[in-house]
């Protein structure tokens, strides 16, 4: 766990400036509400990132991050941002990834201050690259985002975690599940670094197409939402595409109850969690409690290798032709 000290932010304050060594963070706004039903204010939204950093930050750092502001707080509207605001302070690290608009210089959070910077625009959750910025093209991970279509409830969503996870053994994939504080379930795999994101893609899009092929009555992998069949969940293998990511480990989420991405044991899924059970109000004891359940994924612990998925396949086929 990396050394973050206990940081306490003003509750009768609008405006502050906190220091942390030769940097500055100017905080504002502190006593906007953004939970107006929940009395949450801007303050309550920095406070719980403050608290939450030493278990959040490994999952960030050395990514580019998608802005995604809600200057009105939960309930107003919101817009992406991905380059970096300017001005800003000259030391919020900078990753340039080419786009179709040309270069673009993307913010980084690589500690408590750039943390509290980006919240500070009116993040409420994050949303951080799949891969590193030293190799934006190839990420460490891939990942299922189950998204419940009409008729499907959360219990179902729970019901295909199960089934994607029984795919992904069978394949000696380690998988690590977590709510995405919104509706549905995230399955991550941590993967070596090598293929590109595209190779990345075409991999989920495979398994997702044997999940629905194997399950047909409760999932579906039918992007367009008009031909979805109705009751299915979604397991979406597109947001691994180039460019899109998912709200991160931890984001706290636009919902009602001010709900969180947490990390659950397959355990959990297997006894039915919900997404209301983890919320801005209880999820740091929890992780104080448990720790970060997902370590393995920051830590590049039992990653498994596409690449020699890759050989395998290619030799059956060369053997097949044969």
């Amino acid at each position: 766990m990396p050394a973050v000290k206990s940081l306490a932010l003003p509750k009768d304050m609008d405006n502050v400036i906190l220091r942390f060594g030769e940097r500055e963070v100017q905080l504002t706004n502190l006593r906007k509400l953004f939970w107006k039903k929940l009395k949450l204010t801007k303050r309550d939204l920095l406070q719980y990132y403050a608290d939450i950093a030493p278990w959040l930050l490994p999952h960030l750092v050395d990514r580019a991050m998608v802005m995604k502001r809600y200057p009105n707080g939960a309930e107003g509207d919101f817009f992406y941002m991905k380059r970096a605001p300017e001005p800003r302070p000259d030391w919020i690290e900078i990753c340039a990834i080419p786009h179709n608009e040309g270069l673009v210089n993307f913010p980084m959070i690589q500690n408590l201050p750039s943390l509290l910077w980006v919240i500070n625009l009116g993040c409420i959750d994050l949303n951080q690259w799949y891969a590193k910025c030293d190799d934006w093209d190839r990420p460490d991970v891939l990942h299922f985002d189950l998204d419940p279509g009409p008729g499907a409830d959360f219990q179902k969503i729970c019901e295909v975690a199960l089934r994607v996870r029984d795919i992904l053994d069978q394949l000696s994939m380690p998988t690590y599940a977590k709510t995405t504080g919104s509706k549905g379930i995230h399955v991550y795999i941590p993967i070596v670094r090598g293929p590109t994101q595209k190779e990345v893609w075409a991999v989920a899009k495979t398994i997702a197409i044997e999940l629905e092929s194997r399950h047909p009555e409760i999932i579906t992998a039918e992007y367009r939402k008009v031909k979805r069949p109705h009751g299915r969940v979604l397991v979406d293998y597109n947001q691994n595409a180039w460019g899109r990511t998912l709200a991160s480990i931890y984001s706290v989420r636009p919902t009602p109850v001010a709900s969180v991405s947490t990390p659950v044991r397959w355990e959990e899924v297997e006894e039915g969690v919900r997404i209301e059970d983890f919320r801005i109000d209880n999820v740091l004891d929890r992780v104080r409690e448990v720790g970060d359940l997902w370590k393995p994924v920051a830590t590049g612990k039992k990653r498994f290798d596409l690449r020699k998925m890759f050989k395998k396949a290619e030799g059956r086929k060369q053997k097949a032709e044969g």
